[in-house]
């Protein structure tokens, strides 16, 4: 009987030091108070934020400008190393890294070589995180964002 209850209190402060982190959770863009220069933002996006052992796993599913259907996942820490990330054909691996509890820094990285470079913000409230930054697209050309999301 103690050895369950050693591991229900162990699973459970474990549990709230997820829930306390703001990323978690699942977000949708705000396309009215979002901006991408040139104008590439998609219609619309749901990103999904899980912790996943000791890390997490981020999952996003747009419908970009033209109507094509897009799914991006990456899972790994935010200990600024380089994790595969796929269905981003800007990229090929992301570096997340913790700044405070409500910042994040994001390298994203093609062929070893960097192409974006991001700062993502979840407010004091815990509603809306931005998305910050300066990127190279497939083809080359640079772009920046201010991506707007807020927490469902």
């Amino acid at each position: 009987m103690r050895r369950a209850m050693l591991l229900l209190a162990v699973f459970g402060l474990v549990g709230l030091a997820w829930a306390a982190d703001p990323f978690v959770g699942t977000w949708k863009l705000n396309v009215a108070k979002s901006k991408v220069n040139p104008p590439l933002l998609p219609k619309s996006a749901t990103t999904k934020v899980m912790p996943k052992g000791d890390g997490c796993t981020w999952i996003s599913d747009f419908v970009t400008a033209d109507g094509k259907v897009s799914h991006m996942e990456w899972s790994g820490k935010y200990d600024g190393k380089d994790y595969p990330v796929t269905g981003d054909p800007n990229a090929d691996t992301n570096a997340l890294k913790k700044i405070d509890s409500n910042t994040i820094v994001e390298v994203d990285k093609k062929g070893g070589k960097e192409v974006g470079n991001f700062r993502l913000v979840v407010s004091s409230d815990g509603k809306t995180m931005t998305l910050t930054g300066k990127g190279k697209d497939e083809k080359g050309q640079e772009f920046t964002v201010t991506v707007v999301s807020e927490k469902q």
